[in-house]
């Protein structure tokens, strides 16, 4: 069975104090809530990784990164390698988030090897995935997606994949107020269940959580997070706001 996640994406906002203010609140909610049935995941800026990780209380909430490199170490200015994040207390990364795909060209063959030094580092990733508006308008969200998939988990084992989340973005939808459909949703999560079940078997991909992450908010998680091979959400904007957060953990009612 397969769990429900929701996971908070804070990008590039929130200083040191603001941030360890937010991770103490969701923290303390989940501590109340005693959900069983959602795992949460806050993945912060590098800076606050370390004392996330040290004042969380609640089993179901972990810290991840947002990024990490490909090597291991060396001369390599202001990178952070999957080992340096692991040490902090963070069990998880994302690894080829549409702004990395986009701002600093990040293809799926430096994103493969990212995914492994993540694994090799025994950190969980959360892999995304997904389409441009023109890629979608010219009906190739399926071959891109798949693509994607294919190349960025080459060489990765249906065991490593016990270790990975798959996140959906149509990219279309990310901070544009733009929403994918529940059926637009649930239609590309399912055919990425069936190129994971195509490259891992059928039990495989039916254990892996796909989650949404285009613009999931309070006002829509409901009935996206009702679809049958939505998993839960990557969140944005609203990771960033204690109530909305928490009000899209409680779409699964525990």
């Amino acid at each position: 069975m397969r769990r429900k996640i929701v996971a908070g994406n804070w990008k590039m906002n929130l200083n040191l104090h603001e941030g360890l203010d937010l991770a103490r609140s969701v923290d303390r909610y989940m501590q109340k809530s005693k959900k069983t049935d959602v795992d949460v995941i806050m993945c912060t800026p590098y800076i606050h990784l370390s004392k996330a990780s040290e004042l969380l209380a609640s089993p179901a909430v972990s810290i991840g990164a947002q990024d990490c490199s490909d090597k291991s170490s060396g001369a390599y200015t202001g990178e952070i390698s999957a080992a340096m994040i692991s040490s902090t207390g963070a069990t998880y990364v994302i690894i080829g988030h549409s702004e990395r795909r986009s701002y600093h060209k990040e293809d799926n063959e430096l994103l493969n090897k990212k995914v492994k030094a993540a694994l090799d580092a025994r950190l969980k990733v959360i892999f995304c995935c997904g389409e441009v508006l023109e890629e979608r308008e010219k009906n190739l969200h399926r071959d891109v997606v798949s693509k994607q998939l294919r190349e960025g988990l080459a060489g990765i084992s249906a065991d490593d994949l016990d270790n990975i989340v798959i996140a959906y973005e149509p990219v279309w939808a990310i901070g544009t107020g733009v929403t994918a459909s529940k059926d637009q949703a649930q239609e590309m999560h399912a055919y990425i269940r069936s190129v994971l079940a195509e490259k891992y078997g059928k039990e495989s991909a039916e254990n892996t959580a796909i989650l949404y992450g285009g613009s999931c908010k309070p006002s829509n998680s409901v009935e996206l997070f009702s679809m049958n091979d939505v998993d839960g959400g990557l969140i944005g904007g609203a990771s960033l706001k204690e109530d909305d957060f928490c009000t899209i953990i409680d779409t699964f009612p525990g």
